[in-house]
């Protein structure tokens, strides 16, 4: 019989949504928090650049909502918008008073007065980004952490992936849980389920993502009946390191906002050419500048330079990228650093309301798994922070609220490998992994065509039939859990992409280089979900 686990909520995933929606619960709320692997190694914690928040008197909420406006090319849904922005000061302050160490002024008067440092990023009118030097991500992932595990009423579980939700009754309530280190898969029961397992770019060939980003909680709630939306948008950070043992090391975009340059072999610098604002021109626009350089001259990367700047500067501001980069024989100090764009931000997802509610009753998609509306096609440089605390907090207002009227979990169905034997065939399992990422880059990457596309999807069906083949007779483990989830949302991905005929933010196609004169979101429906029903009872 498999291990039995019950808790009021269960919060799949432990970046800042998760542990944020946790500590934001009621104490007497017993909660279950599953990690993938260890804590502090999600994308949470390899965040750089910082949280855009409305902090300076000369700074406003309507210019925070207009900037995020101009950069989601049309989609941003404004309620999102104006709901995010206009509780990003009291997020900052619940992160101070929970212990997370904000840079502030060199010029500080008093700590009392917590004058932060700002940074400023691209699409931004202001100075509006908190950080923690070029560690922010570490920061805030450090301090939730130790907070969740002095909290009695939260339990931790550790190197645990999610198999699939558990749907009763027309309500979530659970999943099923493999348990990595003792091979089993475990059944948990909660009267809420939260999914804030992040994005899917390890999709891609290249990426900044750590291994963990493969999409999880988006297929399972797909495969649970929830839509999803505009999962065509994918973010591809413009600067990542490039080195070979360098592996998704990004380079934040704080230091183009410090004055960093790009510039060509040749010391010549082209944003200019693309865009009046430079370096500070949105992602999208940066990326596909590096991306046609490269293509245009056979150059396999591009550099980055900030060495202008006094030492003093960088060790104060961008002392990870400076150790980092030195370990590769690269001073940042007296030269440039050789970049290239990768993956990075999944800005579509799991359509949710304000309250983090799925179209599933019982189910919460929060942080980067979710689509509020807040990106729309293309997402403004460090909102992702904001919105993960912003919806964790309203998610957990609203569990809280509702719970007391919520039945207790009914008997679920125990999970069966019975009848599945152990594979010796693990080999398809890394080749279908390397030959998607692999596709997926060339044909579905940062300019894209019909014909790409198509090809794409060919290979992913493909693909996913052979999956369903290899799950349904050997027992599940890690790897082929994340190929599984990987594919599905490849092909969600594919499938938005093929539908929208326009190149609007980060989608960007060579068939359709114009604008639609509307902009609509792309949202795809399961043959299971419980809109369909209603569609049908209305219809009778």
């Amino acid at each position: 019989m498999a291990t039995l686990h019950q808790h009021d909520v269960l919060v799949i995933g432990t970046g800042a949504a998760g542990l944020s929606l946790a500590l934001h619960l009621p104490p007497h709320l017993r909660v279950a928090l599953i990690c993938k692997s260890q804590l502090n190694e999600g994308s949470t914690y390899w965040a750089q650049g910082g949280m855009a928040a409305v902090l300076h008197t000369r700074d406003t909420v309507n210019s925070h909502v207009e900037d995020t406006l101009a950069a989601g090319g049309g989609l941003c849904r404004r309620e999102a918008v104006e709901f995010t922005v206009n509780n990003s000061r009291r997020c900052v302050e619940w992160l101070v008073a929970q212990g997370v160490d904000f840079d502030l002024r060199e010029d500080q008067a008093s700590i009392d007065q917590r004058e932060f440092h700002l940074a400023m990023e691209g699409g931004h009118s202001h100075r509006r980004i908190i950080h923690a030097a070029d560690r922010t991500g570490r920061a805030i992932s450090e301090v939730l952490t130790e907070k969740a595990q002095q909290a009695p009423n939260i339990e931790l579980f550790t190197q645990r992936v999610a198999v699939d939700l558990v749907v009763e009754d027309g309500r979530c309530q659970g999943a099923y849980i493999l348990d990595r280190e003792n091979d089993r898969v475990e059944l948990f029961q909660a009267r809420a389920v939260v999914l804030a397992t992040g994005g899917a770019s390890k999709v891609y060939l290249y990426t900044s993502n750590p291994d963990g980003a493969t999409g999880d909680g988006i297929a399972m709630a797909w495969r649970a009946g929830c839509r999803v939306a505009n999962l065509e948008f994918n973010q591809f950070h413009p600067t990542c390191l490039y080195h070979p043992r360098a592996k998704s090391f990004l380079i934040t975009e704080a230091i183009r906002g410090e004055g960093g340059k790009l510039l060509l072999a040749d010391g010549t610098r082209f944003m200019d050419s693309f865009d009046p604002r430079g370096e500070l021109a949105p992602r999208d626009v940066v990326a596909r500048a590096i991306d046609h350089e490269m293509k245009r001259l056979g150059a396999d990367c591009v550099f980055l330079d900030i060495s202008h700047k006094p030492r003093e500067f960088l060790q104060s501001h961008f002392p990870t990228i400076l150790a980092r980069c030195a370990e590769f024989g690269i001073d940042i100090c007296r030269e440039p650093i050789p970049v290239v764009p990768a993956a990075h931000y999944t800005c579509g997802g799991v359509v949710v309301d304000t309250r983090g509610r799925t179209d599933r009753a019982g189910l919460y998609a929060i942080g980067e798994t979710s689509c509020t509306g807040l990106h729309g096609a293309n997402r403004m440089a460090s909102n992702s922070l904001l919105e993960c605390i912003v919806y964790a907090e309203s998610a957990a207002k609203d569990i809280a609220a509702t719970l007391a009227g919520i039945p207790a979990p009914a008997p679920a169905v125990p999970w069966d490998e019975s009848q599945v034997t152990d594979s010796d065939e693990d080999v398809v399992i890394s080749h279908n992994w390397d030959e998607l990422r692999r596709f997926m880059w060339d044909y579905v990457g940062i300019v894209r065509t019909n014909k790409r596309l198509q090809r794409a999807l060919h290979r992913v069906q493909l693909l996913q039939a052979e999956i369903a083949e290899y799950y349904g007779n050997y027992k599940v483990g890690n790897d082929l859990l994340e190929l599984r989830n990987l594919a599905m949302v490849a092909e969600l991905m594919i499938r938005c992409a093929i539908s929208r005929k326009e190149s609007r933010g980060l989608h960007y196609t060579l068939d359709y280089p114009e604008l639609l004169p509307e902009a609509v979101d792309t949202v795809l429906t399961p043959v299971n979900s419980p809109l369909q029903g209603q569609a049908n009872a209305q219809a009778t």
